[in-house]
């Protein structure tokens, strides 16, 4: 399916960086797929339905039910063009790049999200003008007004407190510190020589602090964002991570 059969269908909250990272997988394999966007936490009616769990992304590709985005960045990988392949074909190489996936995914991508959650609280206009992208135009309304008991929903599911906000820059900057320092030695890529799954998943993930203006959705620009947060943004842009991950959406996204 999706390669040579009907397009396959990405369950997605639109800005997120986890559905990013699918999205960025599936066209770089070649593979067709209509995505069907939603808001955050209304997103599980359709997760459920499709056969997921809780979270986004989710792929539907015939009776195919893909519930995580490494699943789906794995099994893209897999019908790729042999120069799109994202995993090494050596074991060891393929277990390195494997497990700096992991990393990202399991530190830097929720800790990014909520320090960008926590950074946009209260700008209401940003959730509409860019949160919205492709979802239904009733889920638009009803955040148009509904958007207080929205964050507070979101402020719960993710414990998103000014708190653990400053935590959560921290780890994201120990990321970028540990990132910097792989490329200190004039390697091109986080795992040598090729693009693989951990560039795109760094990027991809990273893309929540830096709005690259690549991104597979639009996303609001540091002169738009609440002061405090576009200074971070743009420290980030230019720290040798930041960079790097930029570059690679400019380099490797379309």
């Amino acid at each position: 399916m999706g390669a040579s059969g009907p397009p396959c269908v990405l369950i997605t909250i639109p800005i997120s960086h986890y559905c990013e990272k699918a999205r960025w997988a599936l066209e770089r394999a070649g593979i067709a797929y209509r995505e069907r966007a939603h808001l955050q936490l209304i997103h599980r009616v359709a997760v459920r339905r499709a056969g997921g769990g809780r979270t986004v992304p989710v792929l539907v590709c015939g009776d195919r039910v893909l519930a995580d985005s490494a699943e789906i960045v794995d099994w893209a990988d897999a019908l790729a063009p042999p120069d799109r392949r994202l995993y090494p074909d050596d074991p060891v190489a393929a277990a390195e790049v494997r497990g700096l996936e992991r990393d990202f995914d399991s530190r830097l991508g929720p800790h990014g999200r909520r320090w960008t959650y926590h950074g946009l609280h209260d700008r209401r206009d940003l959730a509409i003008d860019y949160g919205c992208t492709g979802v239904p135009p009733w889920e638009r309304r009803v955040l148009s007004f509904a958007y207080p008991a929205l964050i507070r929903g979101i402020d719960r599911y993710l414990d998103i407190t000014p708190a653990t906000a400053a935590q959560s820059e921290a780890e994201v900057r120990a990321t970028f510190d540990a990132v910097a320092a792989r490329l200190d030695d004039g390697r091109p890529h986080l795992c040598g020589e090729r693009f693989t799954a951990a560039d795109l998943t760094f990027a991809a993930l990273a893309a929540s602090v830096l709005m690259p203006p690549e991104y597979g959705v639009p996303l609001p620009q540091p002169e738009e964002l609440p002061a405090a947060m576009a200074s971070v943004v743009r420290e980030l842009r230019a720290h040798p991570a930041g960079a790097y991950a930029l570059a690679m959406f400019r380099d490797q996204r379309r």
